[in-house]
């Protein structure tokens, strides 16, 4: 079977949302292009990652390119987006590897997100191996998500991304696990429960 590659060049919208409430949110990618959109679920942990490493990425060029690329210094109020994710939310697939990358020629950000594969292999040497070869496998490798933005999308796509992630369940004041409304039972106050 061939691979699937939803790719926006540029897209109308490029967001990362979730679905359902604090503590029982599900993460997701999504892209849109006129009447297309492609939405992908992942882990918090994923977008946390991905937004602070974009803007890191867009800083390097910054610092690299003297000022002169055209990468705002911090997301343009203008293009910010805080509406929610379009519906129906469709999952094409679960994200299992996420890359980035800074074309210079065309002064864009290429976002890549993989679908999770499951492998079996007889030792951990197979196992990188066989990761390889399916992560390079053009023609018949894992669905992907590809999308290219400009710096000024990529910096709002970042700010939104952390904002999302930090909308969640507040952090116990005493030991900053998420605290449900229901409260928790905090390991700093010996196993007593905590009221949110």
């Amino acid at each position: 079977m061939s691979r699937q590659v939803f790719l926006y060049d540029p897209p109308d919208r490029f967001v990362a949302g979730t679905v359902g409430m604090p503590g029982r949110r599900t993460f997701f990618l999504q892209a849109t292009a006129g009447p297309r959109t492609t939405s992908v679920a992942l882990e918090k942990t994923q977008v946390a990652a991905l937004a602070e490493r974009m803007d890191e990425l867009l800083d390097e060029v910054v610092r690299r390119s003297g000022g002169n690329a055209a990468v705002p210094a911090v997301a343009p109020t203008e293009i910010a987006d805080s509406a929610p994710l379009d519906t129906p939310v469709e999952e094409e697939f679960r994200v299992g590897t996420m890359a980035l990358a800074w074309d210079g020629e065309e002064e864009r950000m290429i976002v890549e997100a993989q679908a999770l594969v499951e492998l079996e292999a007889d030792s951990e040497e197979d196992l990188a191996e066989a990761e390889e070869r399916l992560l390079q496998d053009e023609e018949n490798g894992p669905p992907m998500l590809r999308v290219r933005l400009t710096g000024a999308q990529a910096r709002a796509f970042a700010k939104r991304a952390l904002d999302v992630v930090n909308a969640g369940r507040p952090p116990c004041p005493l030991c900053s696990l998420p605290l449900d409304p229901e409260g928790h039972v905090c390991p700093r106050q010996n196993g007593y429960r905590r009221g949110a």
